[in-house]
């Protein structure tokens, strides 16, 4: 009997698991044909080399970040003998870089195909006549100049804020929320508005969390960054800081040893980063990420949901497969804002809740993010999320599994004896 009832068990297991397996077939097909950066590295390495051998650049140049920077590709002129463009496409890229700024890190240029047109990090990287043409859209969606009660401060929750600590960046991406900010020239914020921000931090008890961003929180000097944190570590109602940084996606050197041990005498500090495609982890941004990592620092993945690049529910989940590979922790899928210029990155939102549906049960709670939209005026991020719950009675709730079961739940309290 005991026997039995084992089997019978077993054999529903079995059926179960066999169910389950079958949820996947469609995954497992398509996934082979998503691109990696781990998949492509071999190629991304002899793309390197030609970088390299055009700047007359060795190893060493390669690793060091402010080689980079110094380097980024920001002219026609340069981009035509690294890049087989056409002089259409050419031409489109001097008449849209005349409106909005380009440059890109010779790292970053490295992970494009130069034989796919469509190639996604290309689509980030380099200007596209469709920016130009846009009539939509606005400067400032989020109203940031409206929510800037101090000098360099964004403010729009009740516990935390913003420090626009630079306008610079590794890599001015083609879909970026603040293009209005770039400018035609670099710049650290200057201190004493660094410092008018400490004050209205210190004034204000409530104040919880700073994030560090701009621009690029990781553009600054290790010794600015040092002093930043000493000083936010001197206020005490200040518990924690986060970077939000893109340089271990386009600038992965960037994280030296040196900022490591810095973050290290400073913690709790977290990173909030930004990979839009599984093209864009590579063993570079690996080591980038485990150094973080291993320095005690929480790294975090804002991913924004771009058409064209990863509006597919089987690529942004092996994105998120991968960044769980890094030990980056998928956080968000930001819903494109209406940025003048980028329309033609936007989805509807209806994707983003698919892209969702298909994340949910299908792979490991720690791949899931949230879906975000960004409130009209300033008035900050929303979920949006699924319907799982479809109905309520009195004592239950009807509910829609992640394989679209529906069933009841009960929904009574528990009685004490």
């Amino acid at each position: 009997m005991f026997n039995s009832d084992r089997e019978k068990k077993r054999e529903i297991s079995l059926k179960r698991a066999r169910e389950l397996k079958k949820t996947i077939e469609d995954y497992r097909k398509a996934v082979g044909s998503i691109p990696t950066g781990f998949k492509r590295w071999p190629q991304i390495q002899k793309n390197q080399e030609r970088i390299k051998a055009y700047f007359g650049a060795g190893d060493e140049e390669w690793s060091n970040w402010h080689w980079h920077l110094r380097n980024r590709i920001t002219s026609t002129e340069v981009l035509k003998d690294l890049l087989p463009l056409t002089e259409q496409e050419l031409e489109e890229i001097e008449l849209t870089g005349s409106r909005y700024r380009w440059a890109v890190s010779p790292y970053y240029l490295s992970l494009i195909d130069p034989e796919d047109p469509d190639d996604p990090i290309k689509k980030q990287a380099l200007p596209s006549i469709l920016e130009y043409r846009d009539p939509c859209g606005e400067l400032d969606p989020m109203a940031e100049e409206y929510t800037s009660p101090a000098p360099a401060v964004t403010r729009r929750y009740p516990d935390r804020l913003i420090i626009n600590v630079t306008n610079l960046c590794a890599m001015y991406c083609r879909h970026c929320q603040r293009r209005r900010n770039i400018g035609e020239t670099d710049h650290i914020t200057p201190r004493e508005q660094i410092e008018a921000a400490l004050k209205y931090i210190s004034d204000n008890e409530e104040i919880r969390d700073v994030l560090l961003t701009g621009g690029d929180g990781f553009m600054l000097s290790n010794k600015r960054i040092a002093w930043l944190l000493k000083e936010l570590q001197r206020i005490p109602h200040v518990e924690i800081v986060r970077f939000g940084t893109r340089t271990p996606v386009t600038l992965p050197y960037r994280i030296d040893d040196e900022l490591c041990e810095i973050l290290t005498r400073h913690l709790p500090v977290y990173v909030n980063t930004q990979f839009n495609h599984p093209l864009e982890v590579t063993p570079a941004a690996r080591e980038a990420c485990l150094k973080l990592a291993r320095a005690g620092v929480a790294l975090g993945n804002q991913a924004v949901l771009l058409k064209g690049i990863n509006n597919d529910p089987f690529v942004m989940r092996k994105l998120n497969q991968e960044l769980l590979k890094i030990m980056v922790r998928p956080y968000y899928i930001f819903h494109a804002k209406k940025v003048q210029g980028t329309s033609h990155f936007r989805t509807r939102v209806e994707e983003g809740i698919e892209i969702m549906e298909n994340l949910r049960g299908f792979t490991s709670g720690l791949a899931v993010p949230t879906f975000i939209l960004n409130a009209p005026g300033g008035y900050g991020k929303t979920p949006v999320l699924p319907e799982y719950v479809i109905g309520m009675g009195k004592d239950y709730l009807t509910i829609r599994t992640w394989e679209k079961r529906v069933m009841n739940y009960e929904n009574k309290e528990g009685e004490a004896d």
